[in-house]
């Protein structure tokens, strides 16, 4: 099974990479499952009902998220009704929406769980590694797949995640940072890990933000409301394929200036 991973969406750059690239990526690729994270989709923060529509109708069978998923006030009217949108697992029970699913394609079950870490990003939340041992332990006997995406700003955290689910989960990708790493493998246990896709976004930005705003943050210490970045923009994704013999992943990057 072939599956496209696809880093951070940043606004309406990061959508419109996706018209462009993406398609062609499919005819080429032809993977069978595809998954994105959109927790930056609308406008860098958040996602709206159009907005996920937008990016379920270019293919995506999946959208992940992070700790931007409640940054749109709409949120809530909908995230419990969309089985294909996730927010981080590891969030109090009680929180709306769902942390993980398990969706049927091509006759496979894959289930896709979606964490957040807790190592400098002052959200109070579960444990990631107990929360994948929970979800795990229900869902072990009954799927064909597990892809976990770690949404995290620690790489040392990320990479201990990977480590401690190797054999368990299928695939494991890092997001947040919004940078690609070049550390793609297949762990001891036969996990395919990279630490972070990266994001799909502006070229000349600041993790897809206008670069003036955080220069200015960074040289006032004061409050800047961030924008989205316009102009070229660029595509990062991972593809993961299984066989019974192997499993092999690679780094796709692709750009428009």
């Amino acid at each position: 099974m072939k599956f496209l991973i696809i880093g951070d969406v940043i606004g309406r750059t990061g959508r419109n990479a996706l018209r462009e690239f993406l398609p062609s990526l499919i005819d080429k690729e032809e993977p069978d499952f595809i998954i994105a994270n959109g927790e930056n989709a609308a406008g860098g923060f958040g996602i709206t009902k159009k907005v996920l529509d937008e990016l379920l109708s270019m293919g995506i069978d999946v959208i992940t998220s992070g700790n931007h998923i409640w940054d749109k006030k709409e949120i809530v009217q909908f995230i419990d009704q969309e089985e294909r949108l996730l927010r981080p697992a590891n969030y109090p029970p009680s929180a709306l929406g769902r942390g993980y699913g398990i969706y049927k394609k091509n006759d496979k079950r894959i289930a896709v769980i979606n964490l957040m870490g807790r190592v400098f990003m002052g959200i109070p939340l579960d444990c990631p590694f107990r929360t994948f041992d929970e979800i795990y332990e229900k869902i072990k006997d009954t799927v064909d797949y597990i892809v976990v995406d770690f949404h995290a700003e620690a790489t040392s955290e990320k990479m201990a995640f990977g480590y401690y689910v190797d054999g368990k989960a299928d695939i494991v990708f890092g997001t947040h940072s919004h940078v690609p790493t070049a550390d793609e493998q297949i762990l001891p246990k036969g996990t395919a890990y990279i630490t972070d896709v990266g994001l799909t976004g502006a070229v000349h930005s600041v993790i897809g933000m206008k670069i003036d705003q955080p220069i200015q943050k960074f040289l006032t210490g004061m409050p800047v409301k961030y924008e989205v970045a316009t102009g070229g923009y660029l595509f990062h994704a991972i593809v993961v394929e299984k066989t019974d013999e192997k499993t092999e992943i690679r780094r796709i990057k692709m750009k428009k200036e």
